[in-house]
C-alpha cells in the first residue's frame, strides 16, 4: 500500500535543483551524486524540527535558532541527527541575514551524518527555492503521466497482435525495464518476457503469485536482492496472476502493471475459457467448410427448434444514432443484448443472438431484427435484419422486427410462386428491385425510402419511374403494388 504521507508525485533529484542557475545553490557537505531526492521544501527555525517533518524534505533555515555558543558543544550534531532521524533529504542554509557564512560545525555535522548541506546565497529567497521544487515536481509529474499514457497505448496495441499474451508481457517488461511473467494455478509459469533475474528473485516472485492466486490479496509486493517485485491476481477466477520484477519502482509502475493485468484478464478469460475455445473451434470449422448447422451448437445454446431439429437464432443489425460503429461500442451492444457473437461492420453492427433472448431497444441505437432462423437460414435472416434496420431508420423507430407470419401468398405452391416472381421482376436490376421493395414497404414515401437507402429522394423518384417503365405497370394501382410486393417477398426467401 502506498504511504499516505508521501505525495503522489515523483520526487525531485537534488542534482536537478542544484542545476538551476537562477538559484545558484551550492552543495558544501554530504555525499555528492548519491541520488538524493526531495519530495517537498519546508522552512523552519525550530531548534528541533523533528516533530514537524514527514521525511523527504529539503529543510531551509537561516540559522535564527542557533545559540552563540553552539560551535563549542553538541548543538549541531544533535540538530543534524534529528533531521536525519526524521528522514530529511537535505538541509539548505541561508547565509543572510543572520549569518555571513555557514557555520563550520554545521558543515562537519552534515558531513558526519551524510546529510547533503546546501548553501543558499543571499539573493536567493527560500520562497524561490520552494517554488523551484514544486516546478520540478510538476515537470516530473507531467513526464510520468506521459510515460504512463504511452505505456497504456502500447500495451493496448500489443493486446491486439496475433500473439496477444506474449506481446503484452514483452511490452510490460520493456516499460518497467525488467521482467514480466504470467503464472497459472499453483504458481506455474505460463509465459515470460524480458531479462530474467537471478533464481532467488524468480522464486520469490513465484511465491508472490501464489499469494495473490490464493486470494489472500489481489496484489502483493516485495523487494529481494535489490529487485522490486509485484504480483497481480487476474480476474478470470481461474488462478492466474501477473508478476513483474524491476530494478526500481517509479510512481507510475503500479498503474502500468495494473493496465497489463486488466488486458491479460480479458485475454485469459476469453482464450482459456470453454466458450472462447468453442467459438475458436466454430470459426476454424466454418473456414474449413463445415456447414453452419454443424457449427451452431459450439456457439452456445439457442432456443426452440426448426422443423429439422436445429436451434434457432436471431440476426440483429444495428446502427448508432450518432456517428459510426466502433469495436468498443459494438462489444457493449452485444453485451447488452446478451451475446458475445458481434461483428462490428463498417456500416452496421451485426449480432447473432439465441432466439431465447428477445432483443430489446437499446439507448443510442437503431435495431433491425430477423425472424428466428435455423443455421441453414442464417443468410436469409441476415438479409431480413438488414431490411428491418433500413425500415427502422426510415420510420425513426428504435427497433423493427421482420414479420414471419403466414399470409395468403403462402397458400400458393412455392415453386410456382417463385417462378412467377422471377418472371415478373426479371426486367429489374438488383438495385432497382431493392428500391422498389423498400418504397413499397414504406407505403410509397419518397423521403423515408431515401433515408432507408441512404440516397437522395430524387434518386428514389428516378428509380421508381424506371421500375414502372421496365415493368410496364401503373405503380399508383393498389393491385399492381400488391402483386409486386408478393413477388418481392417471395424472392427474399
Amino acid at each position: 500500500m502506498p504511504d499516505p504521507a508521501v505525495p503522489p508525485t515523483p520526487p525531485v533529484p537534488l542534482a536537478a535543483l542544484l542545476a538551476r542557475e537562477d538559484l545558484a545553490l551550492r552543495q558544501i557537505a554530504g555525499p555528492a551524486g548519491a541520488g538524493a531526492a526531495v519530495r517537498w521544501a519546508h522552512a523552519s527555525e525550530m531548534s528541533d524540527p523533528y516533530p514537524y517533518l514527514l521525511g523527504g524534505e529539503l529543510l531551509l533555515t537561516a540559522g535564527v535558532h542557533i545559540p552563540e555558543a553552539a560551535g563549542s558543544g553538541t548543538y549541531f550534531d544533535d540538530y543534524v541527527a534529528r533531521i536525519v532521524a526524521a528522514g530529511g533529504a537535505a538541509l539548505g542554509f541561508g547565509v543572510a541575514p543572520v549569518h555571513d557564512t555557514v557555520p563550520r560545525a554545521l558543515v562537519a555535522a552534515c558531513e558526519a551524518y551524510g546529510l547533503p548541506l546546501l548553501e543558499v546565497p543571499p539573493r536567493t529567497t527560500f520562497a524561490a527555492v520552494a517554488r523551484a521544487v514544486w516546478q520540478l515536481m510538476a515537470q516530473a509529474r507531467l513526464a510520468e503521466l506521459r510515460r504512463v499514457s504511452e505505456a497504456q497505448h502500447s500495451l493496448a496495441a500489443a493486446a491486439s497482435r496475433p500473439d496477444p499474451v506474449p506481446s503484452v508481457l514483452r511490452r510490460l517488461a520493456q516499460c518497467l525495464d525488467g521482467w514480466a511473467a504470467l503464472y497459472g494455478p499453483e504458481g506455474t509459469r505460463v509465459a515470460a518476457a524480458g531479462r530474467e533475474p537471478e533464481g532467488e528473485v524468480v522464486r520469490a516472485l513465484a511465491g508472490l503469485a501464489r499469494v495473490v492466486t490464493g486470494r489472500a490479496s489481489s496484489t502483493a509486493s516485495d523487494t529481494v536482492a535489490g529487485v522490486h517485485l509485484s504480483a497481480y491476481a487476474l480476474g478470470t477466477g481461474r488462478g492466474f496472476a501477473l508478476g513483474a520484477a524491476a530494478p526500481r519502482r517509479d510512481p507510475g509502475d503500479h498503474t502500468i502493471a495494473s493496465v497489463a493485468a486488466v488486458l491479460l484478464t480479458l485475454l485469459t478469460g476469453e482464450h482459456l475459457s470453454g466458450t472462447g475455445a468453442a467459438r475458436s473451434s466454430a470459426l476454424v470449422r466454418l473456414l474449413l467448410g463445415a456447414p453452419p448447422e454443424e457449427v451452431a451448437p459450439l456457439l452456445g445454446p439457442g432456443a426452440g427448434e426448426a422443423a429439422d431439429g436445429a436451434q434457432r437464432w436471431f440476426v440483429v443489425h444495428a446502427r448508432p444514432d450518432a456517428g459510426v460503429p466502433d469495436p468498443v461500442a459494438a462489444s457493449a451492444l452485444g453485451a447488452a443484448l446478451g451475446s458475445p457473437l458481434v461483428d462490428p461492420g463498417r456500416d452496421a453492427v451485426r449480432v447473432l443472438l439465441p432466439a431465447g433472448r428477445e432483443p430489446a431497444p437499446q439507448p443510442g441505437w437503431t435495431l433491425g431484427v430477423s425472424a428466428p432462423a435455423a443455421p441453414p437460414e442464417w443468410p436469409a435472416a441476415d438479409a431480413q435484419a438488414a431490411r428491418a434496420l433500413a425500415r427502422a431508420r426510415a420510420t425513426r423507430t428504435p427497433l423493427v422486427r421482420h414479420s414471419a407470419r403466414r399470409g395468403l401468398a403462402d397458400l400458393v405452391p412455392g415453386d410456382e410462386a417463385e417462378a412467377h416472381a422471377r418472371a415478373l421482376l426479371a426486367p429489374l436490376t438488383p438495385a432497382l428491385a431493392e428500391t422498389l421493395r423498400t418504397w413499397l414497404s414504406l407505403h410509397g414515401s419518397w423521403d423515408r425510402t431515401a433515408v432507408a437507402l441512404s440516397v437522395h429522394r430524387n434518386t428514389v423518384r428516378q428509380r421508381i419511374a424506371r421500375c414502372a417503365a421496365l415493368l410496364e405497370a401503373d405503380l399508383d394501382d393498389a393491385d399492381v403494388r400488391m402483386e409486386l410486393w408478393f413477388a418481392l417477398r417471395r424472392l427474399e426467401r
